[in-house]
């Protein structure tokens, strides 16, 4: 939906999008002080634990790493508060609108709530959005059209809309006619896959239902025929061998890792002979230096992302390779370690 922020809620975001910047600037520095303190792969300790309280300990009078802590953390406790301001002060402009929007083309279909399983129901705000996915009627709109265009766009490398498409492009086939999507969220990609396979049936499904309105808008929005539903990847209870596609873009690392393995044995249930499965996610740790997984796991602690460590340590391929898939690849878009792939295929002649 095409609309322009009021000054005052552009201004925030912006503000918020620029200090995000400046966490960017001060790393060069920060690795200049942890190399002048000896910090560096030969000296980092193995255990990840270890690491954490060494690199504090040894940075306890480093300036920029002082500065980062507290930067980060207003930003990961502010940035939600910020664009939830913005949209209330045109709210009364934009609800409208917004509400127009529900009507159409693309479906929703409401489980009840004692069906929704209790990590995502009991377990922690995740990027500290206050209230969780659900914590505010439009927060769908919010999340979708604020934050990750306002703030997250501007400040992750690449174009992360693009990317999204990219991943897609790696697929064998271009002839897919039913595809599931596990994690629409407010459907950025849904509509990434909707592009690049014009002809496919999508279903995709959630367990926010905020997220799901505005994917259902923004399929609206597009004339776009799918179906939505709030239900669990790992159990969504759709018929088996009905889909040639399932796939999803960065949801694994917001799940535990028993989870991401439930949903590739969902995934390979409900595909077709012949079809596969494309999952997407953060990058792995065993692909990263000792430095790197520092900074994931940083990033992650202070971006309230609880089971961050456990997913990106998770072997995506063994776990393919567990639920029954073959001509597993697990690696990089492009070969760049982000956005991280895990492909396989289902045995058998597609239809």
């Amino acid at each position: 939906m095409e609309f322009q922020l009021a000054q005052h809620g552009r201004s925030a975001m912006d503000f918020a999008a620029d200090l995000g910047g400046v966490l960017g600037k001060l790393r060069p520095r920060i690795l200049e002080d942890m190399a002048a303190r000896g910090l560096n792969e030969q000296t980092l300790a193995s255990d990840l634990d270890a690491r954490l309280r060494q690199v504090d300990q040894a940075m306890s009078d480093s300036y920029a790493f002082a500065a980062m802590g507290p930067v980060s953390e207003w930003l990961s406790t502010h940035h939600g508060m910020i664009a939830h301001a913005a949209f209330e002060a045109q709210r009364a402009e934009l609800e409208p609108r917004i509400r127009a929007l529900q009507s159409g083309t693309t479906t929703l279909e409401v489980i009840a709530g004692d069906k929704v399983p209790d990590y995502f129901r009991a377990g922690p705000w995740i990027h500290r959005t206050t209230g969780g996915w659900d914590g505010h009627e439009f927060q769908g709109f919010v999340h979708g059209e604020l934050v990750h265009r306002e703030y997250v766009a501007k400040n992750y490398p690449g174009n992360i809309f693009a990317q999204r498409r990219e991943v897609l492009t790696t697929l064998p086939r271009s002839d897919y006619q039913d595809i599931m999507e596990f994690g629409s969220s407010s459907g950025h990609y849904t509509l990434q896959i909707a592009h690049e396979f014009p002809q496919a049936r999508i279903t995709g499904c959630d367990l926010s239902l905020r997220m799901l309105q505005q994917a259902q808008r923004v399929g609206n929005e597009n004339r776009l025929h799918w179906r939505l539903l709030q239900v669990a990847g790992e159990n969504c209870g759709l018929p088996a061998a009905s889909f040639d596609l399932v796939t999803s873009y960065i949801v694994l690392h917001e799940i535990p890792a028993d989870i991401t393995r439930a949903q590739m044995r969902e995934a390979f249930r409900l595909l077709r002979p012949g079809g596969d499965m494309l999952f997407t996610d953060v990058t792995r740790y065993a692909a990263l230096d000792k430095l790197g997984v520092f900074w994931a796991e940083y990033t992650a602690v202070n971006g309230g992302e609880p089971w961050w460590r456990e997913a990106a340590s998770l072997d995506l391929a063994a776990a393919a390779r567990e639920a029954g898939f073959v001509d597993v690849r697990s690696e990089g878009l492009g070969g760049k370690p982000y956005p991280w792939m895990i492909y396989g295929h289902k045995p058998g002649k597609s239809a």
